[in-house]
Formats: structure tokens, C-alpha cells, sequence
């Protein structure tokens, strides 16, 4: 034994002596590696030339290398970049990167279950890295993307933090299912449902954005397929559009600490047009000159800034990454406290997200890939309700307060007017709203790599939301006959779902001509959602919160409601195949088999293919000589996809339960298919100028037949409702423009400029009759619809009176009659013509970047045009009829017309204004400060404006805004009827390494 160790010692000493001179001989290098902007580059390789000493940066571009004394070069490449020979010398060696001539066409990118060599595409799609992502206070990531490509329109439909969106590829295409793309995160295809659950009565009505949980910090890029032969591969539910989400991984590498933070401030951009004290009282002389007196109180009040804040926002961000080729980890952390405008609401929001990629046995084919997702949001909300009576919400609460009356009496008590005229902040102290919703995604893929060119890859998903709301009315505040009856419920969602996938891939460079590529899978989908509901009243206020002992309520208040989804499940099978001919002749064909729960016995399964064909042109002999083009590429594609975003159960006879009670709401139809639309998309890519000038463009048709839609059975059945496929067809066309110049690139300027733009064309045809939607609300307009889906024009269109103007005789408002006559005597709830579209007709977006040296300027601004919003608002709250006790709207103070202050508004074309606009969404300065000493890395600084302003003639808060006007589950679009107003907001942030 002592033997054995004196030989294992003797044998350790000996080597440690030869290898001293190796030792001796080497040094350590340290350095970053940036883009021709000053962004880190991640995952750049960096080694030394003629050799395999090699690293790659990790997230912020920095890089550690020991490599041999005598070493002179590194030779730095990333995909996308052109690679660049350095010298080595004593200190950091910094490195900037130009894009490659071949605008990253060897880049690989993210398509439906793999990737792809972005020259490899024959479908339309676009790669966003984060480097292009909007820059600020982001809650979601549907709102890194706004404006950034053609054909994609990003709505924030409301100021809340963390509210609700509406987005959508290509326009819309159904007429009852969702419009909304598919998002898939990491492999992994989300619901998109929302985890807050609703409240009741006035409090607010804002369901939140269902992809708030992720931190957009985390997020390296968004690939959008916008055609049917990118997203068939995911049949039934791609039929607007897919959205593939991935997040950022480790790179191999010592541990990097990367850290951000950012603080800033947030305040109306404008305040809404209502007349202050001084012309409240002009009106009052003008209009109604006798009830001056009982109508002026002697104040001087803006209602509307009592209610409003400079709220304050605060944001951090963490992440620590390494690994070795074996094994690489991400570990992050985000905190973010967004107060809003409004007094009371605030957004908290916690994240955690790991990843880790291993490898493991000696040849590194056996790999596992986990991610890790937890976020905890906190909700506070202002009563902001769009589905309110004539009591209103806060914002009209607001609005329209007599500007000469106190808000607070002498004793700084909330003024008391009426049950009906409300003090907004009573409102605010009246309601109590808060939620919390929980998110977990685990996502774990092992795969085993069977040759080189072959992968077997498993994917298990699951997703847990859960979402606890919890609501309390002080009706005494707004009415003291009811302070022993005030109010309580929470209410619950949780939602499960789980994914399992199995694909195998293959890839052969066959010979030098011949590149094939195949995919085949088989996935199972399993969705459960559950939600409950209990409510209390008959409270007297103690000073405690009514929901932590609502067992104290009177049994007689009481009301519980649950509810379980039906079965939903969805299995499927799928097949891709591609061919690449001397990276000229491209072609690509995709199909998928659907099985799923929610259809008819006799329709539960459906097959969707696609086939797409690209020439690359600049790779033909006869282009050699060409020096116009250094890239020219034409696709044509062709496929089908399917929507299947409705309820499950929707085929099945499905009973509710009442109070002691259960009754058939929904009765069965075993022929219920899936809605299918087919698209053909032409596109070219090109690109000019020694690539300093690059584009596309893209003309698309998309039809959409089968429409789901739940109609009424008709009399004399029985009561209740029936999904059926609709008669008719859905027609989508238009054409996508997308240029990106390089204006200036030189050693201490660079100028680039991206401009995106769409052109869209809607129509309905082949209908059996009309269906009604787009609820208007307030004062006069109950049950009011001004929308429907009807032959010959686009989805939505608006149907409502044609206002020609106010009788200078009467002061009341004329409309022009079914004989074409203008008069007072039309009624406007019966002579309604069709009156322009909610759709835009052109979306425009416009990116620039700027660098001077260590400085850099972003900008971005997104558009639409060609449509019409119908200013609820103003048509029943801020109307001349509410002199003199309420406050009007500036414009209907118009002494050119004399208006009479009896007449009522009516749902006209006098409150449909032009939805035009161009908006300053987003504006960057930051400066490199580069390393402060040994510790911290690629300082930068940065100062950044969101919604700073907007070119628009509409009146209403904000052209970008839809508030939810669905009327029997069919939606509704350009309604803006009291909304939670955007913010401006000015964000100063530093992110840094360590």
C-alpha cells in the first residue's frame, strides 16, 4: 500500500515539473465582443486563429481565454456577423462586429418544432433579437413587437398596468373564434387565457394581458409566422398566426452576474378636453342663462387630476450564467412595482425563470433541456368598468364633475351629491380590488442525437395558473341608506395544462448540391380550467375587509357559483419535409392531424397541409455578374390551418346548474367542424447596395370557411344555444413592405433605418343573414349594437344613424332618412346605413438607430389608418344634455351651432371619427460607459420616453384603444367607451456585469 502511494506521488511530482514551462508559457486574455451598435453579442465564438483555444462571450459579450505566449490573433465570429482577426495585446481587447453582407442568412432560426437556416425559409416569416425590441416599461412581450414588422398590429387596449391587448397577424378572420396568434414559448404552445379572475358590478372589467407573467427581460427573441406554409405545422391553431417566444440560455463559460435596473415616473399624456370653472360658466350663460345660480358652486375643481398621480415605477433584473460544454445554466430574477395614473391601481410582479442545457456521455449525444418558470403578480385596481349603468366609473365620475364644485367639503370630507352623481374619489375609497394570480411552467426535453443527422427529442410541459381575486363595496360611502348592506366576494381561477411531444428529426447534407431535411411528431395536449365564486351582503363597515369573513354575511345574500371546463384535449400527428437544391431551389411541404374533443363525433379529426416552393436567384450562375443584387430570393406558399379557440363542450349537450335549478343552455351537434383557412403568399426578398439596402415584400390571400358560431335556436325549440358552421367566407388580402437601410457605418457613425408597412383589404361573403355585435353603452344607448358581420363589407362594420348635422331652428340633431331626406323626424334608431370599418386598412411602423461613438439613439413609431372608432365617450357622457349639473365635453361648447341642451345622443355617425394616428412609442438614449475598474462590466446608462406623443385628429383618450363590446361571444373592435387612459412615461435605467 505504502508502495503504491510513494509511485502515485513520485509519478504527480514529475508531471507537475514538466508541465511548469507549459504554465509558464500561457497568459489570460479578457475582453467583449459588441455589435456595430455597442450591444453585447452573446455566444460569440473567440479563439486563436489556427487553432482549437476557443471560448464564446457570455450574455453581457464579455470573455475570459488563456491561450499560449506566443499567440498573436483571435479570430472573432458570431452567425450574422462578419468574423474579424484581432491582434492580441496587453489590456481588454473590445471588439465590434459588422453584419454580414449576407444579412445572417446562415443564421439559424426558430420555426415550428426546430429550426432553420434562415436562407433555408420558404414561408414568411420574421426573426426579432432582442437587440430590436422595443425599449422601456414592458409588462408583456406582445409589446417588444409593436410596430417592428409588416402585418402584425399590436393594440394596448387599455393604460392598466399589465392590461389587456388585442393582437393580430394579418387582420381578422372569424367571425365567433379568437383572432389572437398562437403563443409558444420555448416549444411549449400556451392557452392564452387569462389567470384573473372577473369581479362584479362596477368593479374593474380589465381581464389583464394572459403573457404578462413572463419578464420580457428574460426574452431573446420573437420569430413571427405569418402564413399557412410557416404555421400549418400546428394545424388547427395556427390559423392566425403563430408567435414563437425564446427565452435567453447560458453560455459555457465562468459565472457572469448580469445586472439591470431602472426607475422612472409615469403622467397623463394629455388630459381629456372638458371645460374648466371659467367656461363651465360661460356655457352655463350661453345655454342656460336661468340656472346659472343653482348650477355654479363658486369652486375652481379639475376632477380629473384629483383622481389622477405622477406615479412612480421601479424595475430590476438579474441574472447569473455559465457552464461548461457539458452543462450550461441561466438562473434570473426580475421585481417589478408599477404604480398607475390612477390613484389606487399598481401592478407588483415577481419572476424567477431557470434554464439549464446538459450534455452527458463522452460524445455528448444524450442532451436534456429544462426551463423553469415563477411569477407572482399583484394586482390593484381602480374601479374602471366599461360595463357600468348611468352611475358610471370613475373616469366619467371624473369627466364630468361640475368643475365649480369642491370636491371636499369644509371638514375635508368627499363632497356628497347623489347616488347617481358620484364623487370620483369616493368611488376610489369605495371599492377595494385586489388580485394575485400564480404562475409555474416547467418545460423538460431530453433528446438523444441516433447519428449526426438524426435526433430523437421529447418534450413534457406542464402549466399551473392560479388566480385569487378578492372585492369589497362600501355602498355606504355612495349611499348612506346602504351602509348595512355593503359588499364582498372572492372569487378563483386555476388553470392545468399539459403537453407531451415527440419528434424525430433529421438533416443530411447529402452531397454538395443536396441538402434534405425531415420532421415527424406526435403530440397530446390536455387542457383543465376551473373557476369558483362567493359572494356576501347585508355588511356593516367594523374596519375590516369584508371577503376575511364573508360566513358573517345573511344566508339571503349569499350566491356560489363554480364551474369546470368540459374535456378538452387535442392529439396529433405531423410531418415535415424540406429540400435545398445548391442553395437555389428550396421546398418545403407540412402536414398535420388533428384529433380533437371540441367537434362533433362525426368531425373530430382534420388534416391540414402546406406546400411552399423559394428560388434563390443571386445564387444562379447568371447572377454572377450581376452588382445590383447581392441577395434576390422568391417564395410561393400555399396551406391550410384551423381555429379551434372556442369552448370546450361547444358540440356536446351541456346542462348548468341554478340555485337548486339545472336547465340545457347547449345542445349538441355531432356535425361540428373545424373553421379552416387557406392562404397563398407570394413574397420576394432582396437585397441592394453591398446589402446596405435590404427587404421584402409579401402579397398574401387568406380565406376562412366552416365559421364557428353559436346561434340561438330558433322557435319553436326549445330555449337555448347551438354551435353550427357557417355559410360563407372570410376574405383577407393585402401586401407587406419591409426595408431596413444602413445609412451611415462608418468608424464613429452609424445610421440604420427600418420601415415597415401593410396594406390590408377585409370582406364578407356568402352569409345567410347578419350577426350583431359591438355594444355601446351609457345613457340612452341600452341594448344598443352597432356593429355586424355582413355580406359585402368587413368584418365589424359599423351600422348606425348618419348624423347630417344640428337644425339651426330647433337645436336638435337631423339624420338622414331611408329616402335620403335630412330631418329631426328620422328616427335613428331605425333608418342605419353602413358606415365605414373598424379595421385599418394600412399599419405602418418606423425604427432608427443612431450611434455616435459610445452614444446611441433609438426611436420607434407605429401607425395605422383607414379606420374608424366610434367615440362612446363622448356620445353619452360628455354630451351638451348634461348642463347644467354635469360637465360637457369642449367641444360641444360651440356657439357657431346653438345646440339644445334636451337634445340626446343617439348611436350616430356624428361620434365615428377617422382612427388615424402615428405614434412616438418609444425613444432611447444610452451611453456606453464601458468597465469601471475590476468590477463592473459594460456599464451603460440609458434614458428612455414612452408614448411621448401622437399625430392624430381623433378626440377620444388615445386612437390606440378597444374596449370590449362582444356581444354573444362575437368581438367587437374600435370601441372606446371610458378606458383606463395611457401614460406617458420617462424611465432612467443602467445595466451592468460583474
Amino acid at each position: 500500500m505504502k508502495k503504491t502511494l510513494l509511485k502515485m506521488y513520485v509519478l504527480t511530482l514529475m508531471a507537475l515539473i514538466v508541465s511548469m514551462p507549459v504554465f509558464a508559457q500561457q497568459k489570460t486574455l479578457n475582453g467583449s465582443v459588441q455589435d456595430d451598435t455597442g450591444s453585447p453579442l452573446t455566444g460569440a465564438t473567440v479563439k486563436v486563429k489556427g487553432t482549437n483555444v476557443a471560448t464564446t462571450t457570455a450574455t453581457d459579450g464579455s470573455f475570459t481565454l488563456v491561450v499560449p505566449e506566443t499567440a498573436t490573433t483571435l479570430e472573432v465570429s458570431f452567425i450574422g456577423y462578419q468574423t474579424k482577426d484581432v491582434a492580441i495585446t496587453d489590456g481588454n481587447i473590445n471588439v465590434q462586429l459588422a453584419a454580414s453582407d449576407d444579412q445572417g442568412l446562415d443564421e439559424v432560426v426558430v420555426i415550428g418544432y426546430g429550426t432553420a437556416r434562415k436562407k433555408d425559409l420558404t414561408g414568411s416569416m420574421v426573426t426579432i433579437q432582442a437587440k430590436n425590441f422595443n425599449k422601456g416599461l414592458m409588462t408583456a412581450p406582445d409589446q417588444l413587437i409593436q410596430g417592428k414588422t409588416p402585418g402584425v398590429m399590436v393594440i394596448n387596449n387599455t393604460g392598466q398596468p399589465g392590461g389587456a391587448a388585442t393582437v393580430r397577424i394579418r387582420g381578422n378572420s372569424s367571425i365567433r373564434a379568437s383572432n389572437n396568434p398562437l403563443f409558444v414559448l420555448d416549444g411549449v404552445p400556451m392557452a392564452g387565457n387569462s389567470p384573473l379572475p372577473e369581479g362584479r358590478g362596477g368593479f374593474s372589467s380589465d381581464r389583464g394581458n394572459p403573457l404578462t407573467y413572463l419578464n420580457p427581460s428574460d426574452i431573446a427573441s420573437m420569430d413571427i409566422l405569418k402564413d399557412a406554409s410557416a404555421t400549418a405545422i400546428y394545424g388547427s391553431r395556427g390559423a392566425n398566426g403563430v408567435v414563437i417566444i425564446s427565452t435567453k440560455k447560458g453560455n459555457a463559460g465562468s459565472p457572469v452576474i448580469q445586472i439591470g435596473a431602472s426607475a422612472g415616473i409615469s403622467g397623463m399624456r394629455e388630459y381629456p378636453d372638458v371645460l374648466d370653472a371659467a367656461r363651465f360658466r360661460e356655457a352655463l350663460q350661453y345655454y342656460t342663462p336661468g340656472e346659472i345660480a343653482e348650477a355654479d358652486f363658486g369652486g375652481n375643481e379639475d376632477a380629473f387630476k384629483a383622481i389622477t398621480r405622477q406615479a412612480l415605477t421601479q424595475n430590476y433584473y438579474g441574472d447569473v450564467s455559465g457552464g461548461t460544454d457539458h452543462g450550461k445554466y441561466r438562473l434570473s430574477g426580475g421585481y417589478l412595482n408599477q404604480n398607475g395614473v390612477i390613484n389606487g391601481s399598481q401592478l407588483k410582479k415577481y419572476t424567477g425563470n431557470f434554464t439549464g442545457n446538459f450534455n452527458f456521455l463522452e460524445n455528448k449525444r444524450l442532451g436534456l433541456d429544462f426551463s423553469l418558470f415563477l411569477t407572482q403578480l399583484d394586482n390593484r385596481y381602480a374601479p374602471i368598468n366599461a360595463m357600468v349603468g348611468s352611475e358610471g366609473n370613475v373616469i366619467s365620475q371624473a369627466m364630468q364633475w361640475n368643475p365649480t364644485r369642491p370636491l371636499k367639503d369644509d371638514q375635508g370630507n368627499n363632497t356628497f351629491v347623489s347616488t347617481t352623481t358620484r364623487n370620483p374619489l369616493t368611488s376610489i375609497d369605495a371599492f377595494k380590488d385586489q388580485a394575485t394570480t400564480n404562475t409555474f411552467v416547467v418545460n423538460v426535453a431530453p433528446y438523444y442525437k441516433i447519428t449526426d443527422d438524426l435526433e430523437y427529442r421529447f418534450i413534457y410541459s406542464a402549466m399551473r395558473q392560479i388566480g385569487s381575486r378578492e372585492g369589497m363595496y362600501r355602498s355606504g360611502l355612495i349611499d348612506p341608506s346602504a351602509a348595512e348592506n355593503e359588499q364582498a366576494f372572492i372569487s378563483n381561477n386555476n388553470e392545468t395544462n399539459l403537453q407531451m411531444t415527440h419528434t424525430l428529426s433529421y438533416n443530411k447534407q447529402i452531397n454538395e448540391d443536396w441538402n434534405v431535411n425531415a420532421l415527424i411528431g406526435y403530440e397530446y395536449l390536455n387542457f383543465n380550467y376551473r373557476n369558483n365564486m362567493t359572494f356576501g351582503g347585508g355588511f356593516k363597515y367594523l374596519g375590516l375587509d369584508y371577503f376575511d369573513y364573508l360566513q358573517y354575511s345573511p344566508v339571503s345574500t349569499r350566491d356560489i357559483s363554480s364551474y369546470r371546463s368540459p374535456k378538452n384535449e387535442l392529439q396529433s400527428m405531423f410531418l415535415r419535409g424540406g429540400f435545398n437544391y445548391k442553395d437555389r431551389y428550396l421546398l418545403t411541404a407540412t402536414v398535420r392531424r388533428d384529433g380533437s374533443t371540441k367537434f362533433g363525433k362525426n368531425n373530430k379529426y382534420a388534416i391540414f397541409p402546406s406546400l411552399a416552393l423559394a428560388w434563390n436567384i443571386a445564387e444562379e450562375d447568371f447572377m454572377e455578374s450581376n452588382e445590383i443584387f447581392d441577395q434576390l430570393k422568391i417564395r410561393l406558399g400555399w396551406g391550410m390551418t384551423g381555429n379551434q379557440e372556442f369552448p370546450s363542450g361547444a358540440s356536446l349537450n351541456r346542462l348548468v346548474f341554478g340555485n337548486q335549478s339545472v336547465s340545457q343552455v347547449n345542445y349538441g351537434n355531432d356535425d361540428l367542424k373545424w373553421e379552416t383557412s387557406s392562404t397563398i403568399n407570394a413574397g420576394i426578398d432582396f437585397a441592394i447596395l453591398k446589402s446596405r439596402l435590404y427587404g421584402s415584400i409579401d402579397y398574401f390571400n387568406k380565406k376562412t370557411t366552416d365559421a364557428l358560431f353559436e346561434q340561438t335556436l330558433a322557435q319553436p325549440a326549445p330555449g337555448g344555444r347551438i354551435w353550427v358552421n357557417l355559410d360563407g367566407e372570410i376574405e383577407n388580402k393585402g401586401v407587406e413592405i419591409a426595408l431596413t437601410g444602413t445609412i451611415i457605418n462608418n468608424t464613429d457613425w452609424t445610421w440604420d433605418l427600418t420601415a415597415n408597412a401593410t396594406f390590408l383589404k377585409n370582406n364578407v361573403s356568402g352569409l345567410i343573414g347578419y350577426y350583431e355585435t359591438g355594444a355601446l353603452r351609457g345613457q340612452g344607448f341600452s341594448g344598443v349594437l352597432g356593429q355586424r358581420m355582413v355580406n359585402g363589407q368587413p368584418l365589424n362594420v359599423w351600422y348606425l344613424a348618419e348624423y347630417t348635422g344640428i337644425d339651426p331652428t330647433t337645436g336638435m340633431s337631423m339624420y338622414r332618412g331611408l329616402d335620403g331626406s335630412s330631418s329631426t323626424e328620422n328616427d335613428p334608431a331605425i333608418n342605419k346605413f353602413y358606415a365605414n370599418s373598424p379595421n385599418p386598412t394600412t399599419l405602418l411602423g418606423l425604427s432608427t438607430n443612431v450611434s455616435y461613438k459610445d452614444f446611441t439613439l433609438s426611436a420607434n413609431m407605429n401607425g395605422a389608418m383607414g379606420h374608424y372608432l366610434f367615440n362612446n365617450t363622448a356620445a353619452t357622457v360628455l354630451g351638451i344634455s348634461n348642463l347644467s349639473s354635469r360637465n360637457i365635453g369642449g367641444q360641444f361648447f360651440d356657439t357657431s351651432v346653438k345646440e339644445s341642451t334636451s337634445n340626446s345622443a343617439a348611436p350616430s355617425t356624428r361620434f365615428l371619427e377617422k382612427g388615424d394616428y402615428l405614434k412616438l412609442a418609444n425613444l432611447t438614449l444610452s451611453y456606453r460607459v464601458g468597465d469601471i475598474g475590476k468590477t463592473f462590466k459594460n456599464f451603460n446608462v440609458s434614458l428612455t420616453g414612452q408614448n411621448l406623443f401622437i399625430i392624430t385628429k381623433y378626440t377620444g383618450f388615445d386612437p390606440e384603444v378597444n374596449t370590449d363590446g362582444a356581444t354573444n361571444g362575437i368581438p367587437s373592435l374600435g370601441i372606446e367607451y371610458l378606458p383606463y387612459p395611457p401614460s406617458r412615461n420617462i424611465l432612467l435605467g443602467v445595466n451592468f456585469s460583474l
